[in-house]
């Protein structure tokens, strides 16, 4: 095996077999040469899928199938349809790049006997400005913020930053992509998510009953998205991870309550 300029490609390539998965993209040799495709088209005939230049998949990788722009290039919305193939160790290394900026160095720098992650508390207590805030949510709300904004239907990074009770993902759940810090994305997130902590709580009078039905909503919501929502718009409050963070608040609600003595 040739090694190459960078440490991170040689060791990819000394572990690539003939196909892999790659977060939401298949690798598969060719001769000298790669193929890459999203992993719904992996049976698609070549015929049926749109050739992309390796220069072009940073373009692809912006927006989804309908469109709308992609702030974290890890959620599971990539675009299909395509294929694209890499004539040599370094075109791979770029196309990965395009797709998964940075993905290839986190993958190696994860494997090293120290990992370089960096814990939800030691990220913000670095912080300045409007995410000083985020300093402010409990441990329990930390892990219900990486529950719901770290969820595999937003990101398919595993997770390996954590905190008190918070274990790192497994990476049969998420990809071989590794997550080493909480990201920009996480980190507006966790300002909204102690910006709604922080405003006055209504006292609602809720049967269990009632709330059983807000968490068919709230589930039903999370599989059937609104059309034209933005991912990091987390004003909306139809936004994926505000519905997780009831979500998570609701099933916390019902256990507390007595149960119904009757099902009907």
């Amino acid at each position: 095996m040739a090694k190459h300029d960078n440490p991170a490609l040689t060791a990819f390539l000394a572990e690539l077999p003939a196909q892999r998965e790659f977060a939401q993209v298949v690798i598969t040799r060719r001769d000298d040469a790669f193929e890459l495709r999203h992993v719904a088209d992996v049976a698609a005939a070549e015929a049926a899928l749109e050739v992309v230049e390796v220069e072009a998949l940073r373009g692809l990788a912006n927006h989804t199938d309908a469109g709308a722009f992609r702030p974290l290039k890890s959620a599971p919305n990539l675009r299909t349809g395509w294929r694209a193939v890499a004539h040599t160790a370094e075109e791979l290394e770029r196309s990965l790049d395009h797709l998964y900026p940075g993905a290839l160095t986190d993958w190696y720098s994860a494997r090293q006997a120290q990992p370089p992650v960096t814990h939800y508390r030691d990220y913000v207590n670095r912080q300045t400005g409007m995410y000083r805030i985020t300093q402010m949510l409990t441990d329990e709300q930390v892990r219900d913020l990486a529950r719901a904004g770290c969820h595999r239907d937003s990101c398919l990074k595993q997770r390996l930053w954590g905190g008190p009770e918070l274990a790192a993902d497994e990476a049969a759940e998420k990809s071989v992509i590794p997550c080493l810090e909480p990201c920009a994305v996480l980190s507006e997130f966790a300002r909204k998510s102690m910006r709604l902590e922080q405003e006055e709580k209504a006292a609602v009078r809720v049967s269990s009953g009632d709330l059983e039905t807000l968490l068919a909503a709230v589930n039903l919501a999370l599989t059937q998205p609104m059309s034209g929502s933005r991912e990091a718009d987390f004003g909306a409050a139809e936004n994926p991870r505000r519905l997780r963070r009831l979500k998570i608040q609701v099933e916390r609600w019902l256990a507390e309550v007595p149960q119904k003595a009757d099902k009907e």
